[in-house]
Order: C-alpha cells, then sequence, then structure tokens
C-alpha cells in the first residue's frame, strides 16, 4: 500500500479529470465517514462508562491494563496484517479499537468538567478540519516535513514515558505545547499522503481497506489533539 509516484502519475494522465474529482471526493469521503463514526462511537462509550461508574470499577482491577493496552494491540494489528484480513474483519478490528479506546479514555469524564470537555473538543474539530482541508487542497509537498513531525512524536513518546516515573508539571506542560504542534502538523501531512493513495488506482476490497487505514490515521491525529489541548486547557473537577 505504500505511495507510489510513478503510479500517481500513470493514474493522472489516464483518467479523465472529472472521473478522478468524483472517485478522489468518494474515497475521501469514506475515510472521513469511517473516521467520524469511530469518534461519535468513542465518545459515546467513554460518556458510558464514565456516567454509569464502569470505568470506576475497571480502574481498580487488573482488566484496566487490559483496556488501556488492548487498542494499541489492534492499532499494531491493523498496521502488520490489515493485508492479508478481510475487509469485513479490517472493520470489526477498527470499530474494536474506537470502542476500547472510549472505554480507556473515559477518565477524562471524571477528571474534567463537561464543559470544558465540550469546549476542547469544538477547538479540537476546528483544527483539525483546517488543516486537513489545507492538506487536501494544498500544491505544496508536505513529506519535507514529515521526518520532523516523526522526531517531534518520538520525542513526545518518549518524554511521556520518563514522565510517568517524574511527575513533572514542567515536562508535562511541554510535551502538551509540543503535541499540540506536532498533532496539528501530522493531520495535514496524513491527509496529504491519504489522498495520494488514491492516485495508486485500487479498487474492491483494497481500496476499501485503504480507506479505513486512513481514517485510523486521522483518526488518530485527532485523538491525540484533543488530549493535548485537554491538559492544556481542560479545567479540572474539584
Amino acid at each position: 500500500m505504500a505511495f507510489d509516484s510513478g503510479n500517481r502519475w500513470t493514474a493522472r494522465a489516464t483518467m479523465p479529470q472529472v472521473g478522478i474529482d468524483v472517485g478522489l471526493r468518494d474515497y475521501m469521503l469514506r475515510v472521513y465517514n469511517y473516521m467520524g463514526g469511530g469518534l461519535a462511537l468513542t465518545g459515546l462509550v467513554a460518556y458510558f462508562a464514565a456516567s454509569t461508574g464502569l470505568y470506576a470499577q475497571l480502574a481498580h482491577t487488573p482488566l484496566f491494563w487490559v483496556v488501556i493496552l488492548a487498542p494499541f494491540a489492534l492499532v499494531l494489528l491493523l498496521s502488520f496484517r490489515i493485508r492479508s484480513m478481510s475487509l469485513g474483519a479490517a472493520q470489526l478490528t477498527f470499530w474494536a479499537y474506537a470502542g476500547l479506546m472510549g472505554l480507556s479514555l473515559a477518565g477524562i469524564f471524571l477528571v474534567y468538567t463537561g464543559e470544558s470537555i465540550a469546549r476542547v473538543f469544538f477547538i479540537t474539530a476546528a483544527t483539525f478540519l483546517a488543516m486537513s482541508l489545507y492538506g487536501y487542497t494544498t500544491r505544496s509537498d508536505l513529506a519535507r516535513f514529515g521526518a520532523f513531525l516523526f522526531m517531534g512524536l518520538i520525542g513526545i513518546v518518549i518524554a511521556s514515558l520518563v514522565n510517568l516515573f517524574l511527575h513533572s508539571s514542567g515536562i508535562q506542560f511541554a510535551v502538551s505545547v509540543i503535541g499540540v504542534v506536532v498533532f496539528t502538523g501530522l493531520t495535514a501531512w496524513d491527509t496529504q499522503r491519504i489522498k495520494e493513495m488514491y492516485w495508486e488506482g485500487d479498487v474492491g476490497e483494497v481500496a476499501g481497506k485503504k480507506a479505513i487505514m486512513g481514517a485510523l490515521t486521522l483518526y488518530l491525529d485527532f485523538i491525540n489533539l484533543f488530549i493535548m489541548l485537554m491538559q492544556l486547557m481542560g479545567n479540572r473537577r474539584d
């Protein structure tokens, strides 16, 4: 599923422009529909788990670590095994991932006020839409920023792991600020990469699985941007 520039330009040269525009629009709409559905499922599960006390009950049992680690395992499964999975299995894995993420993020409703969660969500949505639109429409090649963004992502992961032991508010603040910058940039870059996948001209299950992977990528950008902004702007409960 790697992007191949030769295939891209061949596809552009042989397909009528109207067909390209319609096909690309349908493909991107499919990606955004998957992503939006995943976010909706995550939000519903998170709210349900927090309001019913399910999250609080799991937090005091060994199952809590299963809830935390299972989404990561499903991301790895989709990333490395989606080629050999059927489209139905890939869809089921994506929805399972979104549901488990909701369960793992339910603690946000217990830590932050509902008003601040709603406010930060809309700020995240506006930022995401603006950057995704930029990534979709720009003629600039954003790949040159890819190495920088990837290095920033690795730095965030390392700093977050270190801070699990240090519990430093300064490090947490720095991680959140850098995280906002990194995931804002990744939203534009990933959107452009997903758009470029269309030029490979895949159809059927392959195209469907690409749409799922594209949706997963943008879903992760949105969720991580939301979490970073929540840490910076969220109002904690008394």
